[in-house]
């Protein structure tokens, strides 16, 4: 989804922001020239669906193109927004507009409340007031999505009886299956690319272990994630050097910029949290081509950083030169970057998923250092709970509960016309939906061996694995049925009426 990388989320609460929920396309501004066809709307959306406590409503963005839409009641193909600008999920959901035209869809990517310019608040997102804040919700956003599906049936000429298929990844694949769930008389079905709606009640290491996986088969003898490994504690002691020479080497060679400069050896903590995401991001992305959203990245980019990362070293200094190396393919691919910025900050609205995630997305994580290549790090709630009241005020308890309350985790045996799918290679495949439900027209689950973080939602290429070529052949299998056994305007079935059934 979007990104220019971790640290734009790095807030002044480590546990909240080290690995907060992101995704390929997730941290993306909007790019200055669309090549995707779009026209962009307005809706004047309910702030609050479920109280009777106020009339506001706020401007909620969405984009339409109609350009292989039939009219006469073909479906609509319905990007549930995540966090983040709906410009770049656009630019990123080609299988989308791959498909549309043997479907003859009309497309449409809805910004999910209080990311992109889609405010309720306008300039002051960030707020820490609950009066403000507290209507940012997945219960809150699917509701809109139901407002604005309602709405487009209403109001465009021959969608009333449209089929709607909803699409989305990761947080946006969440909210696609939940609106198949929560709302089946309002989407006919969902595709559900690497959503993880387990990821709740998932073990907290199996996300690192995963990512861990990733770098150990990209060299021999797992010397890339070892060395990851081995990098933590060389960090500590190039700190600790006498009179700051150790933290004046790490500014110069990692070429640091003034921002971002280590003053002491606390500091080194910011490093850690940058390094600790971009290891993670760079296994989401580990895309079989080159790609640009996230940063300029080589194609299988883990497999290049380990091309670094698994050569010989024999002191600290040796260590660390090689990981800037590895870290140099991800801020400065290009060549361009004159610094390392440690800190960069994010687009307006952007680093609002550190609210949910200290609401109602509470995702635990942890580490050994053992079975997995991160610093030591267990999960405390109590901890998490502190500081995420920190950031955001008195109102901000985490509840862990709350998501597999609301929508039932992997419990899914009454839900139907779902496909969920996971990359192997993506480590929130540690909390999707990896077995279907073995029902007739229950939940699908589709694995990619070798895909990483939503690749099958991406458009086609050229060096795309067989895998995913198969698992998009299954979708499209999948989305025809749906459609046509929706029952709903051209797709209903017809039905003889009292003469003919007496002439039978």
């Amino acid at each position: 989804m979007l990104f220019s990388f971790a640290p734009w989320v790095m807030l002044l609460v480590p546990l909240v922001t080290s690995h907060i929920f992101h995704t390929s396309v997730e941290r993306v501004t909007a790019a200055n020239s669309t090549k995707k066809q779009y026209t962009t709307h307005w809706y004047n959306q309910t702030l609050d669906h479920f109280t009777f406590t106020t009339q506001k409503q706020f401007r909620q963005k969405y984009l339409v193109n109609d350009t292989f839409w039939d009219s006469s009641g073909g479906p609509i193909f319905f990007y549930t927004g995540n966090e983040g600008d709906i410009e770049a999920f656009t630019e990123n959901s080609g299988f989308m507009w791959d498909i549309a035209p043997e479907f003859g869809a009309m497309l449409v990517f809805a910004e999910h409340r209080y990311y992109g310019e889609s405010l309720p608040f306008g300039a002051d997102p960030m707020s820490k007031d609950p009066l403000k804040v507290g209507y940012l919700s997945s219960s809150q956003a699917l509701a809109d999505y139901v407002d604005l599906i309602s709405f487009l049936r209403k109001t465009i000429v021959g969608a009333s009886q449209s089929p709607v298929i909803t699409f989305g990844g990761s947080y946006g694949g969440m909210l696609a299956g939940w609106m198949r769930t929560k709302y089946p008389h309002i989407v006919q079905g969902a595709i559900a690319a690497s959503a993880p709606i387990a990821q709740f009640t998932t073990p907290c290491d199996a996300f690192g272990r995963i990512v861990t996986s990733d770098f150990s088969a990209a060299a021999p003898n797992s010397s890339c994630s070892s060395a990851i490994r081995a990098s933590w504690s060389a960090l500590d002691r190039v700190s600790l050097l006498p009179n700051t020479t150790g933290l004046s080497w790490l500014n110069s060679n990692f070429h640091l910029c003034t921002s971002s400069l280590l003053t002491s050896a606390t500091n080194i903590s910011t490093i850690k949290s940058y390094l600790t995401d971009l290891w993670t991001n760079l296994a989401m992305m580990d895309y079989p081509y080159p790609t640009s959203f996230l940063a300029p990245l080589p194609a299988n980019p883990v497999v290049a950083v380990c091309q670094h990362l698994s050569q010989p070293y024999s002191n600290d200094t040796e260590l660390l030169e090689l990981v800037f190396k590895a870290v140099d393919v991800y801020f400065n691919y290009t060549g361009q970057a004159e610094c390392l910025n440690l800190m960069e900050e994010d687009g307006i609205g952007a680093d609002m998923w550190s609210y949910q995630a200290c609401t109602e997305m509470v995702m635990p994580f942890c580490y050994d250092g053992t079975n997995d290549m991160f610093e030591a790090s267990p999960w405390d709630l109590a901890m998490y709970t502190k500081e995420c009241q920190a950031t955001w005020g008195p109102a901000a308890v985490p509840q862990p509960a709350l998501a597999n309350s609301l929508y039932g985790g992997r419990d899914l045996a009454s839900a139907t016309n779902i496909v969920f799918s996971n990359g192997l290679l993506d480590p929130w495949s540690s909390g999707g939906v990896l077995k279907s439900s073995g029902t007739q027209g229950g939940v699908v689950a589709i694995i990619i061996p070798e895909g990483a973080h939503h690749l099958d939602l991406r458009g086609s290429n050229p060096a795309d694995p067989v895998s995913v070529i198969q698992a998009r052949k299954q979708e499209r299998a999948y989305i025809d049925k749906w459609i046509k056994n929706s029952n709903m305007g051209k797709y209903k079935k017809y039905k003889a009426n009292k003469r003919e059934i007496s002439l039978l």
